[in-house]
Formats: structure tokens, C-alpha cells, sequence
């Protein structure tokens, strides 16, 4: 007995190797890139590539995790409830990401005595023509061409309205729906696993896409706009641990520490891919293992890759104020709010990708105000370091989110929740899949929380 219990132990210790690869990886990827500039920026397509696998799951994992969420639940309103109050937390918390933006942009005033050359001028009309689409073509764009072609061409709102008409559609079979729901559980244990091996390659994607950056940058690029960055990354950490980290314990009484060490793999991934979509599926994995029921999960973790972007929030916000500044053109507060609401809005749906950030900052200048583009070219050189701040506190706001989701609508388990953080209930590296815990469709809120009051 006590062998068995060893066996699986051993296993999942490997995984920590993995993980020290990654770090060693970074490490030299940055003394590539100083040493040997040109060998650096030819490594590009490692990095580029291992975020192209870890793209490639994230349709079906989705796909397959709000369809067994949402068509294993009985009542078609517990879905509502979920998605309607992860909305409104959303659009609130982006709220106070843009307002903390302002406030600390308006102190430090990024931006003043810097001076754009004529060689920076064209950059931001050439970002902006990348994120030109109006409200309306976001909106229609939700619609896929067919029902399967959100599957196969990556767009993660598509995926999710599709899920949700499958899911809702199995509901709605009832018996008759259960052995489609087997099926799809079937399949997302495979995709879970094909993940799992992909991971293996996150050493050699952190060495190329590192090496790349620093190669292509240096340090020249960071001298005289040190300002904005060291402003942004502590801006960043402090909404993280104060207005994130007081809104977990006030409203689940949930300790904001512990849950950013039990995803520390993830925002090391984070950290040298500079993508929070390369840790979308593991997020998914470990919400469900935390204690967090499918539903809750499926529709809040992908919903929020679009939607409650805290990171882009203040990062469009301090942006906008450093190249105002920069120009010589500081706005004034009616004109702030103005615009900064306008790139809320247009900044909805976009992906978690290096650089999605740039490309909404320059397309919202455009549209609002164009006197402004060509100050975008100030941020291209250090817009990949900030893109890993901006990634990382996406990633912290969507996990929170989702705990927060699944505490009021008393979708948390919270035995479960303190196994994992004690140690206890150790994350299952090999398959992502935790087969310990039970169904969600069996359990109702209050077998799931009774210490819930």
C-alpha cells in the first residue's frame, strides 16, 4: 500500500525539474541575448513556437470544460447567475484598475522631458493598423463562420459561445445527453495530457523567446523610459497584493499569498513567455483542483481572458499619460477619463498575447486621439518587459476571480481548497486531472461549503 502511494509521489516530483529547466533557461537566454545580440534575436521562433502549442490546446480545453460544467448542471439559471455576476465583477474591478492608472500616472508624470525622434513617428500607425476593428465588427466577430471553426482557428470567444450553446444543448437532452458528456470527458483527459507532454518543451520556449527580447532591445532601450516601467511593475504589485489581495479576503476570506504560491509554476511561464495565455489551460486545471466547481470554471476563467484585463487597464492607462506628457500635450482629467473609458471598452476581447496591449493603445489614439499615435514609438522598445507585467496581473486578477466567483455562488470547496494549500492534495503534473474529486452535478451548494454560512 504504502509503495503505491510512493510510486505516484515520485512521479510528480520529476515535474519540479521541469520548472528549474525553465528558470536555468531564462537565465541563459539573457546571457545569450548581451553576449551575442544577432544569435539572440535568430532564436525567436523557439519562443514563438512553444506559445503556438500551448495556443493550439486552448480551444479544446475550453471547449471541453464549459461543456461539462454547464451541461452537467441541472438548472439552466445557475449558469446565468455565474456569468452575469462575473461580468459585473469584471467591468468593476476594471474600473478601479483605470482609476489607480490615473492616479499614480497623475503623481508621477511619466513621460515629461523626453523627446521623440523622427524614426520612432511611424510606429504607432503601423501598431494601430493591427487593432482597427470598431465595437460593432467585436461584436459580430463573437459569431463564428461555422460551429466548428472556433475550434480550429483559435478565437477564445468564439469557443466559449459555442461551448455554451453545446452545453446548454446536453442540458437540455437530460439521459439522453449523458453519454456525449462521457465522451467529451474523455477527450479533455486526452488534451489534458497532450498538454502535460507539451509542457516539457516550456525550457527551450523560455530560452529562445528571453534571448530574443534582450537581443533585440538591450539595455539602451530601457535607459531615460526607467520611469514608466519601475511605475508600472510597482503599480502592478501593489494592486495585485493590496486591491486584489483585500477584495479575496474581505469577500472569501481567502489569503491572496496562498494562492499566488500555488500558481507560482504558472506566472513562471507567465514570466519567460510573456504570455498569460500560455498558462490559460493550466488555470483551468488547477481552479478545478483548487475546489472550484466546473460550471464556475468554465465560464469564468476563459470569460476573463477577455474581459477583465486589470493589467492592460493600467498599462493603457500610464501609456497614454507617458506619451501625452512626452508630446508635450498632457491631457487634462475630463480628457483622461474620456479617452481611458473608450479604451476599456475597445480593449474587450483581447488576447493575452505579447504585444495585444501596444496594438490596442495605439488603435484607441487613433480613434480618440490621433495628434497622440505618434508617441506610441516610445513604448515599442520596452513594451515587452511591461507586456510581463501586464500579463501576470491579468493572470492574478482572472485566479482571484474565479475564487471570488465560486465563494458567492457557493461553488468552492473549501475542505478541498485548504488540502491544496496545506500540501495535502498535491496538483497532478502528469495528467492535469484530478480524479479525486467529485462531480459537480452531484453536489449541491451546500454539501459542497457546509462550513459555509
Amino acid at each position: 500500500m504504502a509503495s503505491n502511494d510512493a510510486a505516484p509521489t515520485k512521479r510528480r516530483d520529476r515535474t519540479h525539474y521541469l520548472y528549474i529547466a525553465v528558470i536555468v533557461a531564462v537565465v541563459a537566454g539573457i546571457v545569450v541575448g548581451f553576449v551575442a545580440p544577432d544569435v539572440g534575436k535568430a532564436l525567436k521562433p523557439l519562443g514563438t513556437g512553444f506559445v503556438n502549442l500551448i495556443k493550439m490546446m486552448i480551444s479544446p480545453i475550453i471547449f471541453c470544460t464549459i461543456v461539462l460544467g454547464v451541461g452537467s448542471v441541472r438548472k439552466a439559471a445557475k449558469v446565468g447567475r455565474v456569468g452575469g455576476l462575473a461580468l459585473a465583477y469584471f467591468m468593476i474591478m476594471s474600473v478601479v484598475a483605470l482609476v489607480i492608472g490615473l492616479i499614480v500616472g497623475n503623481v508621477l508624470h511619466p513621460g515629461e522631458g523626453l523627446q521623440i525622434t523622427d524614426a520612432l513617428r511611424g510606429s504607432g500607425a503601423e501598431q494601430a493598423g493591427e487593432e482597427s476593428q470598431s465595437t460593432t465588427e467585436f461584436l459580430i466577430g463573437i459569431i463564428p463562420k461555422t460551429l466548428v471553426s472556433a475550434l480550429t482557428e483559435g478565437e477564445v470567444l468564439q469557443t466559449l459561445l459555442v461551448a455554451l450553446l453545446a452545453g446548454f444543448a446536453l442540458q437540455g437532452m437530460g439521459s439522453k445527453g449523458e453519454p456525449i458528456l462521457r465522451g467529451i470527458e474523455h477527450v479533455q483527459r486526452l488534451v489534458f495530457k497532450i498538454l502535460a507532454m507539451v509542457m516539457w518543451a516550456a525550457p527551450v520556449g523560455a530560452f529562445g523567446a528571453i534571448a530574443a527580447v534582450v537581443g533585440a532591445t538591450g539595455v539602451d532601450a530601457l535607459k531615460g523610459l526607467a520611469v514608466i516601467m519601475l511605475g508600472f511593475y510597482t503599480t502592478c504589485a501593489v494592486f495585485i497584493f493590496v486591491v486584489l489581495g483585500a477584495v479575496l479576503w474581505l469577500f472569501a476570506r481567502v489569503n491572496i499569498f496562498s494562492l499566488l504560491r500555488y500558481l507560482g509554476r504558472e506566472f513562471l511561464l507567465i514570466l519567460s513567455t510573456s504570455s498569460s495565455e500560455a498558462a490559460l489551460p493550466r488555470l483551468i486545471a488547477k481552479m478545478e483542483h483548487l475546489g472550484v466547481s466546473k460550471p464556475v470554471v468554465g465560464i469564468t476563467v476563459p470569460t476573463g481572458y477577455s474581459f477583465n484585463l486589470d493589467g492592460t487597464m493600467i498599462y493603457l492607462t500610464m501609456s497614454s499619460l507617458f506619451i501625452a506628457s512626452a508630446l508635450g500635450d498632457p491631457l487634462s482629467i475630463g480628457e483622461q477619463v474620456g479617452l481611458l473609458l473608450f479604451m476599456m471598452i475597445a480593449s474587450k476581447g483581447a488576447a493575452g498575447v505579447s504585444g495585444a496591449g501596444l496594438a490596442t493603445l495605439a488603435g484607441g489614439l487613433q480613434s480618440h486621439r490621433p495628434e497622440l499615435l505618434d508617441g506610441v514609438g516610445l513604448i515599442v522598445g520596452i513594451d515587452r518587459f511591461m507586456s510581463e507585467a501586464r500579463a501576470l496581473t491579468n493572470f492574478a486578477g482572472n485566479a482571484v476571480a474565479t475564487v471570488l466567483i465560486g465563494s458567492w455562488t457557493k461553488e468552492l470547496d473549501r475542505d478541498q481548497m485548504q488540502q491544496v494549500f496545506t500540501g495535502n492534495s498535491p496538483f497532478n503534473e502528469q495528467t492535469f486531472v484530478d480524479d479525486g474529486v467529485s462531480a459537480p452535478e452531484e453536489n449541491t451548494p451546500e454539501e459542497k461549503t457546509p462550513e459555509k454560512v
